[in-house]
């Protein structure tokens, strides 16, 4: 398929765009602080079209969501929008008067934000919430807004809307709540909708509902998007054109298919080689972008890109590059300027071969047999709390990891993962089941008595800034399990230190620095330091690299694996984010409401998934490619996971499954009968009465 018939399945109307809803001009937004300018936005253009959706990609810091809350006009003090034109039907947004602007704001511009907990009021019923929206811009009556409030709730897809209208925000899902956030968004009919990172803290199928709840609005309504992200995948699946952001500044910008297929910004093509793909080598390591973003107090007279730069020479650091335009894009870089292609990556920027370790031998370095764990649930009633039911957290998990080996465990929010996390760790005292590590019974051992458990097993966090003492330097943070295990003491200590930092990739000096100092990356690779300063044999990752940014995730990624190779470590490595677990994992575990219902080799648990579960997890991840994006067969789950208090009889999966009883009204025997795993064709185990009959399904 040529890139023209890519982009004319993309957007078959690209060549006859009527004119834009929004024409932005020069944008630059500063902030005044004590130690400096911050030049957060500077000197940003775009147009965004009827019905078009626009992605705005970059690292954290770039300006994306800066840039956003600009063309509303609602940057927050120190900040300022000082400059440039935002046109909107060709009035420009920043000459109008505060309550006209506030006319614009959900009236014809809509915005919904990241966290829909912190932007609707806790203590307002929803239905206030939507009909307060629509009676502050005069466009409907009270009776009005209250029957729209009905319609919107129905159209995003909320079920029985009219009794849900009662509800207050915590009611709510996070899924269901973005969903009232969009709706809000909707009330007054806008033309333009901002949706700043609006699926970055949802499970990867709640996100590919909010994804198509959006291209529907798109489609049906005419309703032009501004889609900011950080996922490459959700570029690919959802925007006709895309703007590449960094330093401030729009670097790239393209259709989607184009930019996919032939980057033209280095910045561009560093951020598609650190992203994790489904059906990607494993052989090699993910390209991660060396160096840290600029700091935009200090002005920049060349590319800001340049010290990150591989073909970067004196003229890209002393001369600003200027934008070339061709065949629909824009991109602003000397190297690619005069052919319209970038040089080829010098071989040290490509990275060498990196295999997965290899397993070792013999028995398993940890086994979990039929494990289980509950927590009750108390009401107070008078002046005594007492016991009403109990939370079956972890149900009947068996696994194992073998000296060397990765396991990864994937599965939505509240299936049990960290959990069993921490019952691995000790944290939690199992209900039942068996834990032996290294041919000893962990579970029959006090608590008192597991300090060499605790030693040998560590845990990496999701945040390395909550796990990170901010009154103590990284040295001190590194330095205080050698001397609680009285490893090292003195200048012994002090030199451990060192060889840590150096094995994590840190320098040495950095030891008297403190966490906030640091960039995401760079704490986190502190956290890993200090957990590898005992010298254990099973590392617990917990959403370890879910909180960083696509190059830093490719460098943590690189460097779990370079410590695999040579320290010999085991990992149990738990994600949501099944493209970058099947990077780093030998095998991979997938678990739905407490129990595990597939487990296999990575390779053929994404490939040949044989549980329906696995199947829609896998079709509902975004692939950073709009090829396969537009292209493949896509099973969307509906509703959320059930309850762990009252979880589903027989097959927990039957109430969403797409091939059972709810859809396949005869397969009785999935409400009844509880699946055991077993091998199927594909080479994996799966906890299913019908095994296999989605194969195929899936990424290719």
């Amino acid at each position: 398929m040529t890139i023209e018939q890519i982009t004319e399945l993309i957007d078959p109307h690209r060549s006859d765009q009527p004119d834009p809803v929004l024409r932005v001009r020069e944008l630059v937004t500063r902030f005044h602080t004590g130690r400096g300018v911050v030049r957060a936005v500077d000197g940003v253009s775009f147009d965004l079209a009827p019905g078009e959706t626009l992605g705005i990609v970059g690292e954290s810091g770039s300006g994306k969501s800066v840039a956003a809350m600009s063309l509303l006009r609602m940057v927050r003090r120190p900040g300022r929008v000082e400059s440039g034109q935002v046109l909107y039907h060709g009035q420009d947004l920043l000459a109008l008067s505060e309550p006209d602007m506030r006319r614009v704001r959900g009236g014809g511009i809509g915005m919904v934000f990241q966290d829909p907990m912190s932007s609707l009021n806790p203590v307002m019923r929803v239905r206030d919430q939507l009909v307060e929206a629509m009676r502050t811009h005069g466009k409907f009556t009270g009776e009005q807004a209250a029957r729209r409030a009905v319609e919107l709730m129905e159209r995003v897809g909320i079920p029985d809307p009219s009794a849900r209208l009662a509800d207050y925000p915590h009611a709510f899902s996070g899924g269901m709540r973005q969903r009232v956030m969009i709706a809000m968004a909707l009330a007054n009919q806008p033309d333009v909708i901002i949706a700043d990172e609006p699926t970055t803290a949802l499970d990867v199928t709640i996100q590919a509902q909010i994804l198509d709840l959006l291209a529907e609005l798109n489609r049906d309504l005419g309703t032009a998007v501004i889609l900011i992200t950080h996922n490459l995948g959700v570029v690919a699946r959802m925007c006709s054109r895309v703007a590449v952001m960094y330093g401030g500044r729009i670097v790239e910008q393209a259709p989607v298919a184009d930019l996919f297929a032939a980057p033209r910004h280095p910045y561009t093509r560093a951020l598609l080689r650190a992203t994790p793909r489904l059906t990607g080598s494993r052989d090699l390591p993910l390209v991660a972008i060396d160096g840290r973003p600029p700091n935009l107090i200090d002005a920049i007279p060349g590319c800001a890109f340049a010290p990150r730069c591989a073909h970067a020479d004196a003229q890209c650091a002393e001369e600003a590059p200027l934008t070339v335009r061709a065949r629909g894009r824009e991109w602003v870089c000397w190297r690619s300027a005069e052919t319209g292609v970038l040089p080829p990556l010098p071989a040290a920027a490509v990275g060498s071969s990196g295999r997965l370790a290899a397993v070792a031998a013999g028995e398993p370095l940890l086994r979990v047999e039929n494990l289980a764990m509950t927590f009750p649930v108390t009401r107070r009633t008078g002046l005594f709390r007492s016991v009403h039911g109990s939370v079956s957290a972890v149900d009947d998990v068996s696994l194992a990891i073998a000296p060397g080996e990765t396991l990864g465990l994937v599965g939505e929010s509240g299936c049990g993962k960290s959990t069993l996390g921490k019952v691995l760790l000790g944290v939690h005292h199992p209900v039942g089941g068996k834990i032996t590590f290294a041919d000893r019974d962990v579970t029959v051992v006090r608590k008192p008595d597991l300090g060499w458990f605790r030693r040998a097993v560590q845990l990496v966090f999701q945040d390395p800034m909550s796990s990170l003492n901010p009154r103590l330097t990284v040295g001190q943070a590194v330095r205080e399990p050698l001397e609680i295990h009285g490893i090292a003491r003195g200048g012994a200590a002090d030199r451990r230190v060192a060889e840590l930092f150096d094995l994590v990739g840190l320098d040495a000096t950095a030891a008297g620095r403190y966490p906030h100092e640091f960039s995401g990356g760079q704490r986190q690779r502190v956290v890993i330091a200090r957990a590898l300063a005992v010298e254990p044999d099973l590392l617990v990752c917990d959403e370890a690299v879910s909180a960083l940014d696509v190059s830093l995730q490719a460098q943590i990624l690189n460097l779990l694996r370079d410590l695999q190779q040579r320290l010999g470590l085991a990992y149990l490595f738990i994600g949501h984010d099944l493209a970058t677990v099947r990077h780093v994992s030998h095998r991979i575990a997938v678990m739905y409401l407490g129990r595990i219902v597939e487990t296999g080799p990575a390779d053929l648990v994404t490939a040949a998934p044989a549980h329906p579960y696995t199947v829609s997890l896998l079709s509902a991840a975004p692939e950073p490619d709009p090829v396969t994006e537009r292209t493949r067969e896509r099973i969307l789950l509906t509703g959320d996971v059930p309850s762990p208090l009252a979880p589903p009889p027989g097959c927990r999966f039957h109430t969403r499954c797409p091939i059972g009883p709810k859809f396949r009204p005869e397969r009785t025997v999935c409400a009844t009968e509880t699946p055991a795993l077993r091998p199927t064709p594909g080479g994996t185990h799966a906890a299913c009465h019908f095994a296999g009959e989605l194969l195929g399904r899936v990424v290719s």
